[in-house]
């Protein structure tokens, strides 16, 4: 892309995917802001664990010039699965091999505090709270943020996730409950203070379901075991149930009637954990989510096509920031650069997205799984 007239580029959204473009953007010599409205780079948690693919995560990390620091950082250990019944008894089970690294783990703050320190400094603007996207649609745009400023930007990105306010520029399209919601609880110092949880996770991830009702276990850095609860409820099932997120002696009850026909072992996975319960009511975009293509405003990762949490949406978001990144610094204008972006990514997730399309009700099902050889995350 021409450097004389350097096109003002806005990334609403630090998550991987925001950062990810900005660093490939700036390896190729193109400025680019980004706007997140954490107050800082640590304000809060950044989740659990994720995998990262060879066949898109990675690529992106190549591209970025990270993909050994990436190495040096993940788990590949972590790539162990194990499939459990309700007893706890032991259904299938996945050791990687050594040296295998298609698809290890990294803790999400790992990732994103990589990212961060490779972009140029003052390159993400903290405590910028996108409110809404004005202007012409073939001209400049202007952000407003609710802190009061506002800045122009020739392309604004949106990277901002399922709630994303850049979508609103260019869809009308918004979020669905899928009917599924998972129940986060966290398990600390777990080798020493939780042996019996520690043993049945392994080193890796572990699953169990009984047709109704579920369990993902991951184990995390640190020593940290992260199990998500999941359930066929109401997206509003704590406070439905006269409770409120952090009654968390109220949602074990409810729990252990639940899952009462699981094995004291197995329900230690539910109960014994340290701290709050934190509520995921899963949402997706309707599939296909298109929008008219737009010279000014484009969208990647969760803000293009939120999907279940199946192990694809990082990867396909890093993917979609290197892709758009690449066009932008090899095509000669930011509209030829959106369009060849857009005409790869579009259908690419709307193929997944079908795939995809009601899979958060899959992880309920007895049948083995896709966590035999399926990419979760």
């Amino acid at each position: 892309m021409p450097t004389a007239h350097a096109p003002r580029i806005a990334i609403i959204g630090a998550g991987p995917g925001g950062l990810t473009c900005a660093r490939i953007l700036q390896r190729h010599g193109i400025t680019a802001t980004v706007y997140d409205r954490d107050a800082g780079p640590h304000a809060r948690n950044q989740g659990g664990t994720l995998d990262l693919h060879a066949d898109n995560g990675q690529i992106a990390l190549r591209e970025a010039g990270l993909l050994d620091d990436f190495f040096r950082l993940a788990r590949p250990e972590g790539q162990e699965m194990r499939q459990l019944d309700p007893a706890g008894a032991l259904l299938f089970h996945h050791l990687p091999e050594e040296g295998e690294r298609f698809k290890p783990e990294i803790d999400r703050g790992h990732l994103r505090d990589l990212l961060l320190d490779s972009l140029h400094p003052g390159t993400v603007r903290w405590g910028h709270t996108l409110k809404d996207v004005s202007g012409p649609t073939d001209g400049a745009r202007t952000l407003h943020f609710t802190n009061g400023s506002a800045v122009g930007a020739d392309l604004v990105i949106g990277a901002d996730g399922a709630w994303s306010r850049v979508r609103r520029a260019v869809s009308r399209a918004t979020p669905e409950y899928s009917g599924v919601s998972f129940l986060e609880a966290w398990f600390d110092d777990v080798d020493n203070r939780h042996p019996g949880i520690a043993e049945l996770v392994g080193r890796g991830s572990a699953a169990a379901a009984d047709g109704d009702r579920a369990l993902f276990a991951q184990r995390n850095s640190g020593n940290h075991i992260r199990v998500y609860l999941i359930q066929r409820v109401p997206a509003d099932w704590i406070t439905a149930g006269g409770l409120t997120p952090e009654d968390t002696d109220g949602i074990r009850r409810i729990l252990l009637e639940r899952y009462a026909h699981w094995s004291p072992r197995m329900r230690a996975l539910i109960t014994a954990n340290d701290g709050l319960y934190v509520d995921r009511p899963i949402f997706a975009l309707p599939v296909p989510h298109t929008w008219a293509h737009n010279p000014t405003v484009t969208l990647l990762g969760d803000a293009a096509h939120l999907m279940p949490p199946l192990g694809v949406g990082v990867n396909l978001a890093m993917l979609d920031a290197c892709e758009l990144a690449l066009a932008l610094a090899n095509t000669d204008t930011v509209d030829a650069a959106v369009r060849t972006y857009e005409k790869t990514m579009v259908p690419r997730s709307t193929e997944t997205a079908r795939l995809l399309d009601g899979g958060a009700a899959e992880l309920l099902s007895t049948e083995l799984p896709d966590f035999a050889g399926a990419d979760r995350a």
